[in-house]
């Protein structure tokens, strides 16, 4: 029966779906939002803008395919440490050293030096990147093993 109090043939129009179905869709659809919701807030908190900026400010040949490279770190929580990781490329452009430099708790721009190995004699060196997540091993005051 319709709204009107007629009734549909049933061969023209089949048969109507139950209400239960109507409520099932619109459940799975909120779901779906949600899940989405959550999904772009996470992927933008952990791919988003990010809240340490480093950059390259000297850069100076070292013997033994070296470089001492400084940089400043800018970031917008400064009683949090960073780590930074730095590199150096060759004369054919190609990244041919990597280090991580960790960036302790301080002002909210601060400087730091480091010397990083290359496998061939570096010409430039830059900064590939800051976070906050501050690997374990660098955050103590024990030196690597190995």
């Amino acid at each position: 029966m319709t709204a009107a109090g007629r009734a549909l043939p049933e061969g023209r129009y089949g048969r109507q779906r139950p209400a239960r179905s109507r409520r099932m869709v619109a459940t799975l659809t909120a779901c779906g939002l949600v899940v989405g919701v959550v999904v772009a807030y996470v992927g933008y908190r952990n791919l988003g803008t990010s809240s340490v900026d480093a950059e390259r400010t000297a850069f100076s040949s070292q013997p033994g395919n070296r470089m001492k490279m400084t940089i400043t770190v800018t970031r917008d929580t400064p009683e949090k440490a960073a780590v930074c990781v730095v590199r150096v490329r060759g004369a054919d452009g190609q990244e041919n050293g990597r280090k991580e430099v960790y960036v302790p708790p301080g002002g909210a721009s601060v400087q730091v030096s480091t010397v990083v190995r290359g496998t061939t004699e570096p010409v430039t060196a830059d900064v590939f990147g800051c976070s906050y997540q501050v690997p374990a091993y660098l955050s103590t005051a024990q030196p690597p093993t190995g």
